[in-house]
């Protein structure tokens, strides 16, 4: 499924590229966020899918 990969690779680049960035006092409230919603993509696919 190329969504899933496609989502699974937006959960990387979140995860590695986007949340090393925020500043140490805004770490957990948005990168928390940011985390779980990039996450959902891929599981809600997985989960229509099956």
């Amino acid at each position: 499924m190329e969504c899933w990969k496609a989502a699974t690779e937006l959960r990387r680049y979140v995860s590695k590229g986007i949340l090393s960035k925020f500043p140490p006092d805004e770490k957990f409230a948005l990168t928390n966020q940011l985390r779980r919603s990039s996450r959902s993509v891929s599981d809600n696919i997985s989960e229509g899918y099956g």
